[in-house]
C-alpha cells in the first residue's frame, strides 16, 4: 500500500483516542498549561463549583473589589433574583422547588457581600463623584432620584417598608403556620397511608413514595419557616447599611475630604440610595418569590393557570366588577376612558366565560342523558343456554296468586311453604335440596302446573285458587258439590270445593287441603322420589367439609386412599334412592371404611352401610304401636332367587324365568293388599344375599315399599309378622 493511500485511510478512520482526550483541552486553550487545565476541569464539577461560589461570596465580605467587578456581581444578583421569581411562578407544586431555602440563603449572602463591598467603595471614593462605586449604582441613583436626593430617600424608604412590613412579614407568617400545620398533620397522614396499604388500595412502592413526599413536605415547610427569617434580616440589614452609608459618607466628605455639606450630601446620598436600590430590588423580588411559594401550598399547577381558572370560574363576579367600573366612570370628575375600557373588558370576559360555562353544562347534561337513557339489554352469552334448573315449577296464569299473595285467608303462600320444605328435607334426609325456580308458563292451562326435575317433567296437576281439595280418608268419593278430580301425589279420589263448603267438609271428617299445600305436598314427594339424582358431587364435598373433629380425620383417612368422593356420592345416592336419611354421615363413612377393605363395588358397600344404619331404618318403619310389621319372604322364594343369581362377585345378576317373576309379583301384591286391609304398612324382609335383587323387582310396581334384610333388623326392635310370600 502506498503512503498516499495510507494517509487517506487514516483520514477516514477519524481521530484517535489521544486526540479525543485532548480535544476539550484544546478547546479551552489550556492544553499547554496542564495545571490550569486540571483546575478548569475541577471547577466544572457541580459540587466544587458551588463550594467555590460560596467562598467567593464570603470573600466579598473581606476583600475590596474594583467598581467594574462590582458591576458584574450586581448584574448577577439581579438576574439571580429574577430566575428565582420565574421558577416560583412556573412550578406545579412547592416541593418542586425544595431547594428554595438554600437558594434564599445564598442570594441573601450574595447581596450582603455586595452591600459591604459597595459600602467600602462609597466611603473610600465617594468624594471623587457619583461613579465611585460603579455604573450600576450610579444609574440606579440617577434614575430614581432625578437630581433630588430627597425623592431618592423617600422612594427607598417606601421600598423598604413594602419589603419589610408587607411581603416579608406576610410570607414569614404563612411559612410559620404551614410548618406548624404540616407537622401536626403528619401522624394522621402516616396512619392514612398505612390504612390504605393494609386495605390493599396501594402497594408497597406507592406507600414508600407517599411517605417520602410527606417527609419532604414537612422538611420543606420547616425550612421555609426558618428561611423567612433570612429575608427579614436582609431587609433590616439593608436599611441599617443605607443609614450608615449616608451619615458616614457625609462625615467623611465634610470632615476629611473638605467638601461642602451640599456636595457631600449629593454625592454620598446618590451613591447610597443607588446602592440601596440595587440591593433592595433583588431582595424585593426574592421576597415576592418566597411569598408565592409558601402561599401556593394548596394550589396545584402553574400560577397563571391556577389564577386564570379560579378568576374565570364565576362569570357573575366579572359581571359585577364591570358594573362597578361603569358606575365609577359616570361619577363627576372621573376619567371615563380607563374605567369604560376596564368595564368593557370585564363585561366581555363575563359574557364569554358565561357562554362557555353554559355550553359545558349543556354538554354535560347531554352526556348524562345519554348515559341515563335506557339501553337495550345485553344479549346473554350463549353459555346461559347450557344452565339447567335442577328443580322448577311452572304455573298457569291463574295460579300466580299462589306466589304473589295469599290465595286463601289463613295459609302461607307457596314460596313460604317451599322455604319450610327445604328445612324439612334437610332434617329428614340429611341433604339440602337445591333452590326451586318458579316460572309462569302461558302454554299451560290456566290452572295447570308442572314440576320438573332437571328440566324433565316429574309431576303434573291442576289447582283451583280460592278452592279447597277435599278427600275421604276411606278412599271413597266425596259427596259435596264441586269438581271431582284425582289427588296428584298419591292418586286418591278428591274434589275441589268452594270456600263456603270448607266447614261442612271438616264436620263430615273429610281431609281439607288448600291449593298451596297440595302443590307443596306433590313437590315433597317428587323431591323424595328423585333426591338421589339431585345429590351432586359439589353437595357431597360440602357435606364432607362440614364434618368436624374425629369425623374430619376419618374423611382424611378414607378419601382418596380407600374411596373417591364420587364413590361416596354413589353410596349416598343408593341410600337416598330407598329414602334412607344420610344425616348420620359419620356412621355411613365408618361403614364405607369397613366395606372398602372387602370390595370396591359401591352397591355392595351400600348394602354393608345399611346394616350399620339398622336402628335408623327400623325406626323409620315402625308402626304406631311401636313394633316393626313384617312380611317375610318364604324359604321357597329365597331358594328360587338364590338359584337364579348368576355370575360371581360384583358381576352377579338375576336371571329368573318370566313366569316365576309374574308369580312373585302377584304374590307380593296379594300379601301387601291383605296387610293394607288390616291397617298395616309392613316391610318386606329377605336375606342379605337376595335383598338387592328383590328390591330391583319390587320397586318397579311398589316404589314406596321398604325392603329390608335380616341383617338390618335391630335386636331390640319388636317384630310383628303380618304374613309371608
Amino acid at each position: 500500500m502506498s503512503d498516499t493511500a495510507a494517509g487517506e485511510q487514516r483520514r477516514t478512520e477519524g481521530p484517535s483516542a489521544e486526540q479525543q482526550t485532548a480535544a476539550p483541552a484544546a478547546a479551552t486553550g489550556l492544553a499547554a498549561f496542564p495545571f490550569l487545565q486540571e483546575v478548569f476541569d475541577t471547577l466544572r464539577r457541580g459540587d466544587v463549583g458551588l463550594a467555590t461560589g460560596i467562598l467567593v461570596i464570603l470573600t466579598l465580605l473581606i476583600l475590596p473589589m474594583p467598581p467594574m467587578m462590582l458591576d458584574a456581581f450586581l448584574a448577577v444578583s439581579i438576574i439571580f433574583s429574577v430566575m428565582i421569581l420565574m421558577t416560583g411562578l412556573f412550578i406545579q407544586r412547592p416541593l418542586e422547588f425544595s431547594s428554595f431555602p438554600t437558594v434564599l440563603l445564598i442570594a441573601t449572602m450574595l447581596r450582603l457581600g455586595l452591600n459591604i463591598s459597595s459600602t467600602r467603595l462609597i466611603l473610600a471614593n465617594g468624594h471623587e463623584g457619583t461613579a465611585a462605586a460603579g455604573n450600576v449604582i450610579q444609574s440606579f441613583g440617577n434614575l430614581v432620584m432625578g437630581g433630588n436626593f430627597v425623592i431618592g430617600i423617600i422612594v427607598f424608604a417606601i421600598l423598604v417598608i413594602v419589603n419589610f412590613v408587607v411581603i416579608t412579614k406576610g410570607s414569614g407568617r404563612i411559612a410559620e403556620v404551614a410548618a406548624r400545620f404540616t407537622l401536626d398533620a403528619m401522624p394522621g397522614k402516616q396512619m392514612a397511608i398505612d390504612a390504605d396499604l393494609s386495605a390493599g388500595l396501594i402497594d408497597e412502592a406507592e406507600a414508600k413514595s407517599r411517605r417520602k413526599a410527606l417527609e419532604d413536605e414537612s422538611a420543606f415547610f420547616g425550612a421555609m419557616d426558618g428561611a423567612s427569617k433570612f429575608v427579614r434580616g436582609d431587609a433590616i440589614a439593608g436599611l441599617l447599611i443605607t443609614f450608615i452609608n449616608i451619615l458616614g459618607g457625609i462625615f467623611i466628605g465634610v470632615a476629611q475630604m473638605e467638601l461642602t455639606f451640599t456636595e457631600a450630601a449629593n454625592n454620598y446620598t446618590l451613591l447610597t440610595i443607588g446602592d440601596g436600590l440595587v440591593s433592595q430590588i433583588p431582595a424585593l423580588i426574592v421576597s415576592t418569590a418566597a411569598g408565592l411559594l409558601v402561599s401556593k401550598a394548596g394550589v396545584h399547577g402553574a400560577a397563571d393557570k391556577a389564577l386564570t381558572s379560579q378568576f374565570t370560574g364565576y362569570p357573575k363576579a366579572l359581571g359585577m366588577s364591570a358594573a362597578v367600573m361603569m358606575i365609577l366612570a359616570l361619577l363627576p370628575g372621573m376619567p371615563m376612558v380607563p374605567f369604560f375600557g376596564l368595564a368593557g373588558l370585564a363585561g366581555y370576559l363575563a359574557f364569554s366565560v358565561g357562554s362557555k360555562k353554559k355550553k359545558e353544562a349543556a354538554k354535560a347534561e347531554m352526556v348524562k342523558a345519554v348515559e341515563a337513557a335506557p339501553k337495550p339489554p345485553p344479549e346473554p352469552p350463549i353459555t346461559d343456554a347450557l344452565k339447567m334448573d335442577e328443580l322448577r315449577i311452572e304455573l298457569g296464569y291463574a295460579l300466580l296468586p299462589l306466589i304473589n299473595g295469599k290465595a286463601t285467608g289463613d295459609n302461607d303462600v307457596l314460596t313460604e311453604q317451599i322455604k319450610a320444605l327445604r328445612r324439612q328435607i334437610a332434617g329428614d334426609m340429611g341433604v339440602i335440596m337445591p333452590p326451586v325456580r318458579i316460572l309462569d308458563n302461558i302454554q299451560l292451562g290456566a290452572n295447570d302446573y308442572v314440576i320438573k326435575v332437571k328440566e324433565v317433567e316429574a309431576g303434573r296437576g291442576v289447582l283451583y285458587p280460592n278452592h279447597f281439595m277435599v278427600m275421604d280418608p276411606a278412599g271413597g268419593q266425596v259427596k259435596l258439590p264441586g269438581t271431582h278430580t284425582t289427588e296428584p301425589t298419591f292418586g286418591l279420589p278428591a274434589t275441589w270445593v268452594e270456600a263456603q263448603y270448607r266447614e261442612d267438609a271438616s264436620l263430615r271428617g273429610y281431609t281439607v287441603v288448600d291449593p298451596a299445600t297440595v302443590l307443596s305436598t306433590h313437590l315433597t314427594e317428587t323431591i323424595k322420589g328423585n333426591i338421589s339424582e339431585l345429590l351432586t358431587y359439589g353437595d357431597v364435598q360440602k357435606l364432607l367439609k362440614e364434618l368436624k373433629g374425629e369425623q374430619a380425620k376419618l374423611v382424611e383417612d378414607l378419601i382418596p386412599s380407600q374411596i373417591t368422593v364420587s364413590g361416596v356420592q354413589r353410596v349416598l345416592q343408593t341410600l337416598l334412592g330407598e329414602r334412607i336419611s344420610v344425616r348420620d354421615l359419620g356412621t355411613i363413612l365408618e361403614g364405607v371404611s369397613e366395606a372398602t377393605g372387602m370390595t370396591r363395588n359401591t352397591d355392595t358397600i351400600a348394602e354393608h352401610v345399611r346394616t350399620r344404619l339398622g336402628r335408623q331404618i327400623c325406626a323409620a318403619n315402625l308402626a304406631p304401636g311401636g313394633y316393626l310389621p313384617l312380611i317375610a319372604l318364604s324359604p321357597k322364594w329365597e331358594q328360587a332367587f338364590l338359584e337364579s343369581i348368576i355370575g360371581e362377585g360384583d358381576d352377579r345378576q338375576l336371571a329368573m324365568q318370566p313366569s316365576k317373576l309374574q308369580e312373585f309379583v302377584g304374590s307380593v301384591r296379594d300379601a301387601f293388599e291383605h296387610a293394607a286391609q288390616q291397617g298395616e304398612v309392613p316391610v318386606l324382609l329377605t336375606s342379605p344375599q337376595t335383598r338387592p335383587f328383590v328390591r330391583s323387582i319390587v320397586e318397579r310396581f311398589r316404589a314406596h315399599t321398604t325392603i329390608m334384610s335380616q341383617a338390618e333388623v335391630h335386636p331390640r326392635i319388636k317384630l310383628k309378622t303380618i304374613g309371608s310370600i
